[in-house]
């Protein structure tokens, strides 16, 4: 008792430099214990500054690399109102209008398979800005264009553009993202291309006043202007740490790392890693064969994961999202609802949601993790989309038709935007190995651009064949088979880095037992 009394006042039992000692640590004089706390205090302030500026500056990197996003949101939105007046002012076919539209997607293609084999030469950075002057380009022309067959050299070019950038973006943020927050960050190309969707429908009810010359014009002008933001974005951004790695630019590389990681210990690891999966030892870069190779005559686990990463691509697109993006007026027509303005609106309406729920996925993505999202997805979409079909079947035409066509319609959009929607490139731009993440990204985009395509220029000739009930029992199939598939071929990526994903394929006994292992792996290397 004496004894806890004297502590108390402060004279209890004396260190060597005549100092109390703590009950904190006993083994320590206290001397140098205050000069640690103050220094554990001062390093503190120093962090949490420092992890502030990292996370602003990496935020500001996903938001200019995503900008081209919205050049493809916006296309796909605005297309849906302008069509409507094309056919009216150049006389098209609805043959030639299902061209006009599937085409962007086809063409894009020729973008993303040309994008990985760019990026890897001229870098992640400036494949952006290519894409971005080859879009412009394509949106100049289509804005001036007198006949049909201008209008398409336009969309063509467009479409290059657009595969290009969508290839590359998400490809850029997964390599420059710290690993706790890849998820969401490599999502915001998605959140652009809904900004630019629903921009799209804005500016489609907004011009659809003026005279039918004119309006789908200047619906296709506006989509001119993102390009002044992308050339400002390019003095900010750096270029991707790995593709510097495997440029052999190690300094530059550890130069980028420091400003997007907090912790400058990670920095080294994370450099180390890259280095390993780059094939670089003591900066020597070892033989191997070309990428086109490898991926034609792929290794097993390389072979799961363009499964993986071209599969869910696939499932993306032919679950029939472009299908109700792009003729959404015509299935509100299909219900009966006539206006052109009514028509417009309800677009509209199918836009805020879209762009609404994309900020579920970003709060969710690196909290619930890839793999609950997409089974929340898949299944929502399924009924949403069976229940349209029968709804379309059995109340024919009418209000009441009407209004559950946009609630359904509504619905399928929103269970899009939360799971597979930007789940579908988080996950392509994060699975595959370094040496092939471009090319491999490359043609998981390809997949989806060509199912897109199929599903954007079949969809009128279909609905007219078998109505538009059976257009979407076809689509509400293939999204059930899309839950199965994300059981099968889909591991969780939640809070890995890029390196330690390449080992979850290389374990044969399925995902659990080595997400187990890795994560055993982190809380080592985090108490070291």
């Amino acid at each position: 008792m004496g004894l806890m009394g004297v502590q108390e006042n402060g004279k209890g039992e004396q260190g060597l430099s005549g100092v109390p000692l703590g009950s904190k640590n006993k083994y320590k004089r206290m001397n140098s214990e205050l000069t640690e706390d103050y220094d554990d205090s001062s390093h503190h302030h120093h962090q949490e500054d420092r992890s502030s500026s990292t996370r602003k500056y990496v935020l500001a990197c996903a938001i200019f690399a995503s900008l081209n996003n919205v050049l493809l949101g916006y296309d796909v939105g605005v297309m849906s109102g302008a069509i409507i007046f094309i056919k009216e002012d150049l006389k098209i076919s609805e043959v030639q209008e299902e061209v006009l539209i599937g085409i962007l997607s086809v063409v894009s293609l020729l973008g993303s398979l040309a994008g990985g084999r760019t990026s890897d030469i001229i870098g992640r950075k400036w494949t952006m800005a290519l894409a971005a002057i080859v879009f412009q380009a394509g949106a100049a022309i289509m804005t001036v264009a007198p006949t049909f067959e201008i209008l398409m050299i336009g969309r063509l070019l467009a479409g290059v553009g657009i595969g290009l950038g969508v290839t590359i973006a998400p490809v850029y943020i997964a390599e420059i993202s710290p690993s706790i927050a890849r998820g969401s960050l490599t999502s915001f190309p998605e959140i652009f291309i809904n900004v630019g969707i629903l921009l799209g429908y804005v500016s489609n009810y907004t011009f659809s006043g003026f005279s039918v010359h004119i309006n789908w014009r200047i619906m296709l002008a506006v989509g001119i202007l993102p390009s002044v933001f992308i050339g400002f974005a390019l003095f900010i951004i750096p270029e991707s740490p790995r593709w510097l790695v495997m440029q052999n630019r190690v300094e530059e590389a550890r130069s980028v790392l420091l400003k997007t990681n907090e912790n400058e210990k990670e920095v080294e690891e994370r450099l180390a890693e890259i280095q390993l999966a780059a094939g670089f030892t003591n900066g020597e870069k070892y033989e191997e064969k070309p990428v086109w190779r490898e991926l034609l005559s792929p290794s097993p686990s390389l072979q799961q994961m363009l499964i993986t990463g071209c599969g869910i691509q696939c499932f993306q697109q032919i679950t029939g999202i472009d299908a109700i993006v792009y003729y959404s007026p015509e299935i509100f027509k299909a219900a009966g609802l006539e206006d052109n303005s009514k028509l417009l609106a309800a677009t509209v309406a199918v836009g805020v949601t879209k762009t609404a729920f994309i900020m579920v996925a970003i709060i969710l993505i690196d909290k619930l993790g890839r793999k609950p999202l997409l089974y929340v997805s898949t299944i929502g979409m399924t009924v949403c989309l069976f229940c349209l079909g029968l709804t379309m079947s059995l109340l024919g035409q009418g209000q009441i038709m009407v209004l559950f066509a946009v609630l359904l319609v509504c619905g399928n959009v929103a269970f899009f935007s939360v799971g597979i929607g930007p789940v579908c490139w988080v996950l392509t731009s994060e699975i595959f190995p370094l040496r092939v993440r471009a090319q491999a990204a490359a043609l998981g985009a390809v997949g989806n651009r060509v199912c897109s395509g199929l599903v954007a220029m079949s969809f009128l000739s279909v609905s007219h064949g078998i109505t538009v009930a059976g257009t979407f029992f076809i689509f509400a199939a293939f999204s059930a088979l899309s839950i199965v598939f994300v059981y099968r071929q889909v591991p969780e990526t939640k809070g890995k880095s890029l390196e330690q994903i390449e080992l979850l394929f290389q374990n044969e006994h399925g995902w659990e037992g080595s997400e187990v292992e890795l994560g055993d792996v982190e809380h080592l290397v985090q108490k070291e």
